[in-house]
């Protein structure tokens, strides 16, 4: 397969901290595609965890399954016509091997990360807020108050987790990654925005911070049934910092536990 001339980045952060608002913004460039929640490291550890099977060990084609490894980002992404792909998923979790020890061996081209950063608590305090007002989100199937809920959120499997890992492994490797706060995106965006750029060595777009639009790409959006209404909905109005009350309710025993997870 030919090289592609398609720039790849990845978005790395835990959920509620500003994905969807921001993969809205970075859409609103024609040149830019900011996924949803991406399947492709999924992808890739299944295909990887083929060679622990006894057909694959009975005859040990690595470089075969290596070939559909190593192209499972351009596969995926083949008709796609942005030319800059930013993947949201937590690339930089290291292990035996992690995602991140994958997509170094396998992804062939230079990438970068950028890493959105949000006080652990406000996330918390945001699901707290969703799964309150929306009965049908998942949350309220994990337990019967909030602490039960929270810590199944915070369980070691769970998204939030695994994004935490990947943001701790993110500052090993400054630079190949950008780290913005959200509260810095909220309350100065157009700012931001132009750093990030300046970070992905692309030309500023001139973005629209007002009345931003749901999340859509390619002419697919978010279907909310599955997790819960509302989950992916944008505030109305300007990009802004709002107070969310929710923050006063997260319970001392979820403090106490996870307080000192900061970045």
């Amino acid at each position: 397969m030919k090289k592609t001339k398609r720039k790849l980045f990845f978005l790395v952060a835990l959920p509620r901290s500003g994905n969807t608002l921001f993969a809205s913004i970075m859409n609103q460039n024609p040149e830019i595609a900011t996924t949803a929640n991406s399947i492709t490291l999924d992808i890739m550890k299944v295909l990887f965890l083929l060679k622990q099977t006894e057909v694959f060990q009975n005859f040990p084609d690595h470089k075969s399954l290596d070939n559909v490894l190593d192209n499972v980002y351009n596969l995926y992404y083949k008709d796609w016509p942005q030319r800059i792909i930013i993947d949201r998923g937590p690339v930089l979790i290291s292990g035996k091997p992690g995602n991140f020890e994958l997509i170094k061996k396998h992804f062939k081209y230079e990438f970068k990360c950028i890493i959105l950063l949000r006080d652990l608590m406000d996330v918390l305090a945001s699901y707290m807020q969703w799964y309150t007002e929306n009965p049908d989100s998942f949350v309220n199937k994990l337990g019967n108050n909030d602490e039960e809920k929270l810590l199944q959120l915070m369980r070691e499997d769970g998204a939030i987790v695994k994004e935490i890992k990947s943001i701790q492994t993110a500052y090993k490797y400054p630079k190949m990654c950008h780290f913005v706060k959200y509260n810095d995106i909220v309350t100065n965006p157009k700012q931001e925005f132009k750093k990030i750029y300046k970070f992905m060595d692309e030309p500023y777009f001139n973005h629209r911070f007002d009345n931003l639009d749901q999340v859509k790409i390619n002419g697919l959006s978010y279907d909310d049934k599955v997790v819960g209404n509302n989950m992916h909905k944008l505030f109305d109005g300007p990009v802004r910092k709002v107070y969310n009350p929710y923050i006063e309710k997260i319970p001392e025993s979820i403090i106490r536990k996870y307080e000192h997870i900061k970045f």
